[in-house]
């Protein structure tokens, strides 16, 4: 969902750290306003900001997490450098966290998260901030992470991109609702068209010009976004040679697989450009 859509918000009510005002939920099959304790012991969370202690080592803050979930001593070293190696920086772990760059971070809170074996990992925006190399880095960690831990991984996100190749099943979330859910595959197919014409043309041109394609019937649905002119049709090509037919001559045309970007601005009214 969008920023402010209350993505945070449910994240904080799941891990117990707000109080729901109405409703119920369960972690892990524990409720999150009676049995605030065993839904902490199960879980871990990785927050949008920083909460390491820069000051102390990679290895120190590690330990200091185990000590404070009670994990047994004899299982603090093997499963320390089990997480550790899995986000590559077992051969960091003697430095200390302010010598760190923000994805190393990121990827330690993550493996930090991990260190008590929990049946849920929370990531609140894990890649929030990051350049586009470090968050593709991340990401895979995530992915090795699904694969080599028995958990649930409950994350936000505002990149449609993540959303839409590393989620089984996600939710879209808008003014602090859910108003759709499923797979990613399953919400482009339910809620937008096979195709996606995009036509950029003058900016002062792109309100006149979707009035003249709505005049026209063209496609079953179109957008202007700020930045050009979105035809939703199940053939882009045959809608392009219909906007040639009516002499409209765009700078750039592209045909292109509706994502899930596209279900995002039907639901919510907004694009990421916006």
């Amino acid at each position: 969902g969008p920023n402010g859509a209350g993505k945070s918000t449910t994240i904080s009510m799941l891990c117990t750290l707000v109080k729901p005002t109405s409703g119920s939920a369960t972690v892990a099959g524990f409720d999150v306003n009676d049995q605030r304790d065993s839904v902490r012991r199960n879980i871990g969370l990785v927050f949008q900001d920083t909460t390491l202690d820069t000051y102390l080592t990679a290895e120190q803050n590690m330990r200091l997490h185990a000590e404070l979930y009670g994990v047994e001593r004899e299982l603090v070293a093997p499963r320390m450098r089990q997480v550790l190696e899995m986000v590559g920086l077992w051969e960091r772990r003697k430095s200390a966290v302010a010598t760190f760059s923000g994805g190393m971070k990121r990827r330690l809170e993550i493996a930090r998260g991990l260190m008590h074996s929990p049946r849920v990992l929370f990531l609140d925006e894990p890649t929030v901030g990051l350049d586009p190399q470090t968050r593709s880095s991340i990401w895979s960690y995530i992915q090795e992470l699904k694969r080599a831990e028995d958990i649930t991984i409950f994350l936000t996100t505002h990149y449609m991109d993540e959303a839409e190749q590393l989620c089984d099943r996600l939710a879209v979330m808008d003014a602090g609702r859910i108003v759709a859910e499923g797979s990613p595959r399953e919400l482009i197919d339910a809620h937008v068209t096979r195709e996606v014409l995009e036509l950029r043309f003058q900016p002062d041109v792109h309100a006149e010009v979707a009035e003249r394609l709505r005049a026209a019937e063209l496609g079953e649905r179109i957008e202007v976004l700020p930045d050009r002119v979105v035809v939703y049709a199940d053939d882009g090509e045959v809608a392009l040679v219909a906007v040639h037919e009516m002499s409209l001559s765009p700078i750039t045309a592209l045909v292109r697989r509706a994502t899930l970007e596209d279900v995002f601005l039907k639901l919510t009214g907004r694009s990421l450009v916006d």
